[in-house]
């Protein structure tokens, strides 16, 4: 929702990595930014309208980013792609970065415009693992972000490290950040920043995926 310059960038991005895309703005002039090459779907209306999302096939969407100008519209056009219809990936972009707790606490994952680039909602909208936040210049190590996996929460982030052969950065707790200890427990709403080795990746998906193995 939104094909402001962010909106736009974003379309044409997942666009890139063969995505489909439908974009939604209430303004058909704004689709202009798309250039002519976009061959997804523009739809003129409020993103936070149901027939409007409808229309989009967000009842076949793997996600939902919210990326016009006003806080409101964002959040509740998030809300309703998330409660309504069961989309787990929902980004909201936010120009309040106080009232990002309040937001996390909902689930929707918010980035405020102090610190905004397309790139960062994009991340956040692909599957854990398919784009990573960081990749080293000898493309050795990489930092993932994921949302807290469902199997492991309440269980200590350094049982995930050992079992999955990774390292957890940080964590992102109710628009916060806080570096984990032996005693830190992963809580649902979580966002873990995890380092490892490429070639080990997709073993420690399989492992966090899983779900811990109980001594």
């Amino acid at each position: 929702m939104g094909c402001g310059r962010v909106g736009s960038t974003l379309a044409r991005s997942l666009e890139d990595r063969n995505h489909t895309v439908s974009i939604i703005d209430a303004n058909p002039d704004a689709f202009r930014r798309l250039g002519p090459g976009f061959n997804g779907d523009k739809v003129t209306g409020q993103g936070f309208d149901q027939e409007v999302l409808e229309k989009a096939g967000v009842r076949r969407a793997d996600a939902f980013a919210a990326v016009s100008s006003g806080d409101n519209s964002n959040i509740i056009a998030a809300r309703v792609a998330r409660e309504s219809f069961g989309i787990q990936q929902v980004v909201a972009r936010i120009y309040d970065p106080g009232r990002a707790e309040v937001y996390q606490r909902l689930g929707i994952t918010t980035v405020a415009t102090v610190k905004w680039t397309a790139d960062q909602v994009l991340r956040r909208l692909l599957p854990a693992g398919a784009e990573p936040d960081f990749r080293d210049p000898s493309g050795t190590i990489r930092v993932d972000h994921l949302a807290a996996p469902p199997a492991w929460i309440g269980h200590r982030t350094v049982a995930l490290q050992e079992q999955a052969g990774v390292r957890i950065a940080w964590i992102d707790r109710l628009g916060e950040g806080m570096l984990p200890s032996r005693e830190s427990v992963i809580q649902e709403g979580d966002v873990l920043h995890v380092v490892m080795r490429e070639e080990g990746a997709g073993r420690a998906y399989e492992v966090i995926d899983a779900g811990p193995e109980e001594s």
